[in-house]
């Protein structure tokens, strides 16, 4: 899970959860601003020592959207256009740091989640949104942690052993 491309497009489908939630306005308006975002960011040179932070950063924000989905009242313009500036910062580090130029549409096609997830709230179905953003927050845990796990047979390839 350290590609260039797979951690982002997880982000962002926990960000397509959470304004699921929305209001259609502020649906746009976060959508619009993580497009700014992403436009403004991906042509900054970033040091290569900030991989693990833009990683741990990543992950940490794939938690926090994807926890939005239990907010009485869902995401509001704030929170909305909070997720959407963070997100935006985290995959464009990810991407420059870790990927080619590429992988970040490809990361974005993961907003279409936000279509069938809109209908299933709309169809007051959410259960369905609230079991994916469980799943996203169970898998961005488990990949935060494994880089601080000692070493242990079968993570690393042998010759680093």
């Amino acid at each position: 899970m350290r590609g260039g491309a797979l951690p982002p497009a997880l982000l962002l489908a926990a960000l397509a959860l959470a304004l699921a939630f929305a209001s259609p306005r502020v649906r746009i308006v976060s959508l619009i601003a993580l497009a700014i975002t992403l436009g403004a960011l991906s042509q900054l040179e970033l040091p290569r020592g900030w991989l693990e932070i833009a990683f741990l950063g990543c992950w940490a924000s794939t938690v926090v959207n994807a926890a939005t989905v239990h907010l009485p009242g869902g995401v509001g313009w704030r929170s909305g256009l909070a997720l959407s500036l963070n997100s935006g910062v985290w995959v464009t580090a990810v991407v420059r740091l870790a990927g080619s130029p590429s992988d970040l549409p490809k990361a974005c096609l993961m907003l279409i989640v936000l279509i069938p997830a809109g209908w299933l709230v709309a169809r007051r179905a959410p259960i369905a949104v609230k079991v994916g953003s469980s799943w996203l927050i169970a898998i961005a845990i488990l990949c935060a942690t494994l880089p601080f796990l000692p070493v242990t047979p079968g993570y690393l390839p042998d010759h680093l052993e």
